[in-house]
């Protein structure tokens, strides 16, 4: 299907050709009819992709400040290849849009096929063929309202939502400032709310346009402006809209030249709001936001999970708000034709782009899309079809791959002379060219299931969310191949359970999980200075994790905890270091008065193993920035290892003490070449099950001692297993 996607390094638009998304549980694929151009929000996408590296810098200082907090705790080349990986990859456009559903997910059944709908959201309702789309960002259109204009629906619902925040009362006054797409709307918006407007933009024929829709419209140079809004009551309007978007400070000082003493002004585009202090102050006026199509926007509850609001606490909703859109226009309260200056076919979208990056935009601008081609016979790979002879490399299949994945291990593999990149299945189409556009993938896929019963490919790498890790591991282990997951292995007991039994009934013990900090060169140094030894060893292990952003899908209690997904990788150096089993996990979590969520992933570990070792482990996201995120202590029989961040290895010795120094390594290159060695030669992989399961065992008794505040025998956990199931669990 096509898609207009942008590389923001380069800042090209073009039409690709990707493959179709896979339907979401508990949303719907909708084949696109029509979809809105905005020529503001993505006009500046398409500029600031147009920049260079230094402008992007200047143009984004949020991201800014992340790429140096990286740099602090992971270096330079980490660092260089994050960045370059987040600029390098094609993101899509869009966002409002409107056509015919074509699938159904489980979970929206007040959905049908056929069923005319439009969509919103800018991670979803992109300019492409198909669309996968959540529920709560999915609305019927009425009967009577074209698809034309009811892809007007989610820039209609922000106009709305900023109408909302201004409390507007028939009979009220009211200034809006920018007559673009957004003004044009609310004004129309405004005016079928019984209230008076008055309109200004720069443009002359947009104040033309917005005095067709009943507004009194002006330039801010206009001397009439002034004299209209002095002979209202109170000498100004009664709420001022800011719809204008761009660096000029001018509507912000506008907006209080045109208000009454204590008026509202809310703030719906996206400019610069350097407030005159002293005017805003002598008048009293009431500062607001409005928050995009309402309230659910960037709550991934709501969007991607389908959990509305009670009405009865939450009126208008984003997707009460797109209804609400819609049902004026079926009630002809609004005309958006006067608005729509240009429609194309979604095939001109790069020359389109360019002419908005000119600044030859029209307004109400939409992409049209031809009925679909009848579809053409593609080559199907079977479960069923059989290789002529064993290939000289191992062939692979990789299910998910985001940004760790695309940065931390498809270039090592990509590299490696042993290994051929088969096939990666996606969740969208998109994603899946990005990977095939930067490594030599042979084909893509959005169907994992697909990918599973592939008969050319070797062995499976798993690199998906973690609450889909269990399940996936368990059907590809059916599959009898060799498989590698990202850690964690699983997020909950249920999960290793399910892992188990895949083990048993399929008598495949070929699994390896993402703990790569065992395959870093200094760790492996520090294991073989206690090789010889006699005596327990004292680990002292501190990761300064720092804190997520609050829209991380970390912090989603489906994925289990954050120290669920992320603390095996350093149980797993205590393993490695030791070669001993846990037997016992003690935690303690900080516990401050006011606690936030980022509290409970600040925790304290003990673990005790079976050879007298005892490994403790301090979790933490509250330091400074600027603290290195890792630094292990190991003692025993007279030696101390010091390992500072991976970079530099200290070993004492007596009276003697060396320092080895060398680039960060946290092992992802010799866990993907120890894993396409194993997978090619037919040979062990390079962890043992058992140790495997030792370690998510004892992540996973962190959780369950904070719950019940003590310590956790996991001797417990295999108790009752059959005998005859023993040789392939762990020991």
């Amino acid at each position: 299907m096509r898609q207009v996607t942008q590389n923001y390094k380069s800042g090209r638009i073009r039409v690709d050709d990707v493959r179709e998304p896979a339907c979401p549980q508990g949303g719907v694929i909708v084949r696109t009819a029509y979809s809105v151009i905005s020529a503001g929000t993505e006009g500046m996408k398409v500029r600031e992709g147009k920049l260079s590296l230094l402008g992007k810098a200047r143009a984004r200082p949020d991201q800014v400040k992340k790429v140096l907090r990286t740099l602090r705790q992971q270096g330079p080349l980490a660092t260089f290849a994050k960045v370059m990986n987040r600029l390098d990859t094609l993101t899509p456009l869009g966002y409002s849009l409107a056509g015919v559903v074509e699938e159904v997910g489980a979970g929206a059944g007040e959905f049908q096929r056929g069923q005319r709908v439009a969509c919103g959201g800018a991670e979803c309702a992109f300019h492409a063929d198909l669309v996968a789309v959540p529920r709560n960002l999915t609305v019927a259109v009425p009967e009577g309202v074209s698809l034309r204009h009811a892809c007007f629906a989610t820039v209609g619902s922000i106009a709305l939502q900023g109408y909302r925040r201004g409390e507007m009362q028939l009979g009220e006054t009211a200034g809006v400032i920018g007559l673009g797409l957004l003004g044009q709307i609310l004004v129309r918006i405004l005016h079928a709310a019984g209230v008076q407007v008055v309109g200004v933009d720069v443009a002359p024929s947009r104040c033309e346009l917005a005095a067709g829709a009943g507004a009194l419209g002006f330039t801010p140079a206009d001397p009439a402006l002034r004299d209209a809004v002095r002979v209202l009551p109170g000498g100004g309007v009664d709420c001022v809209f800011i719809t204008a978007g761009g660096s000029s400070n001018g509507p912000a000082e506008l907006a209080v030249e045109i208000a009454r003493d204590r008026a509202r002004v809310v703030d719906v585009g996206k400019t610069r709001l350097d407030l005159p202090w002293n005017d805003y102050y002598m008048k009293e006026l009431d500062v607001r936001f409005s928050r995009s199509y309402g309230p659910g926007r960037y709550d991934p509850v709501y969007e991607q999970k389908g959990v509305d609001y009670p009405a009865s606490y939450v009126r208008w909703t984003e997707r009460r708000n797109m209804s609400a859109f819609l049902a004026l226009l079926a009630d002809r309260r609004l005309d958006l034709e006067p608005i729509i200056t240009d429609v194309h076919g979604v095939e001109a979208a790069e020359e389109v782009y360019e002419a908005i990056a000119r600044g030859e935009a029209g307004l109400g601008m939409l992409f049209e899309y031809s009925p679909p081609a009848a579809p053409t016979p593609t080559l199907s790979v079977s479960a069923a079809a059989t290789r002529p002879q064993p290939a000289p490399r191992a062939r692979l299949g990789f299910i998910g791959a985001g940004n760790y994945a695309s940065t931390m291990l498809l270039p090592h593999l990509a590299r490696l002379p042993q290994v051929e990149l088969v096939e990666v299945a996606t969740r969208t189409g998109l994603s899946a060219a990005n990977l095939q556009r930067r490594f030599p993938f042979e084909r893509t896929s959005t169907d994992a299931a697909g990918l599973l019963a592939a008969a050319d490919i070797d062995a499976v790498l798993i690199a998906t969310r973690h609450s889909s890790h269990a399940a996936l591991v368990a059907a590809a282990l059916r599959t009898g191949r060799p498989v590698f997951v990202e850690k964690p292995l699983a997020i909950d007991r249920g999960g290793l359970e399910t892992v188990r039994c895949a083990l048993v009934e399929s008598g495949n013990d070929r699994l390896q999980v993402g703990f790569n900090r065992r395959f870093s060169l200094l760790v492996r140094e520090t294991a073989e200075v206690f090789r010889s030894r006699s005596a327990p060893l004292f680990m002292s292990y501190r990761v300064h994790a720092g804190q997520l952003e609050a829209a991380s899908w970390y912090l989603d209690p489906a994925e289990g905890t954050r120290f669920a997904g992320e603390g095996g990788h350093f149980i797993d150096v205590f393993a490695f270091l030791t070669g001993a089993r846990p037997v016992t996990v003690g935690a303690r979590a900080l516990r401050p008065a006011r606690a936030s969520e980022d509290d409970r992933d600040n925790v304290a570990v003990t673990i005790g193993y079976d050879d007298g070792s005892v490994g403790s482990l301090l979790y933490l996201t509250h330091g400074g920035t600027r603290v290195p995120k890792e630094e292990l202590e190991v003692f025993g029989g007279g030696k101390t290892a010091r390992l500072h961040n991976f970079a530099e290895l200290e070993i004492y010795e007596g009276d003697g003490r060396r320092t080895r120094r060398a680039r960060m390594d946290k092992g992802q290159r010799g866990e993907m070449e120890a894993f396409a060695d194993a997978v090619r030669s037919g040979g062990p992989l390079p962890v043992a099950v058992d140790s495997l399961f030792d370690t998510t065992l004892a992540t996973l008794a962190v959780d369950e001692s904070l719950r019940t505040g003590s310590p956790v025998d996991l001797s417990d956990y295999w108790e009752g297993t059959q005998p005859a199931e023993a040789a392939s669990q762990p020991s």
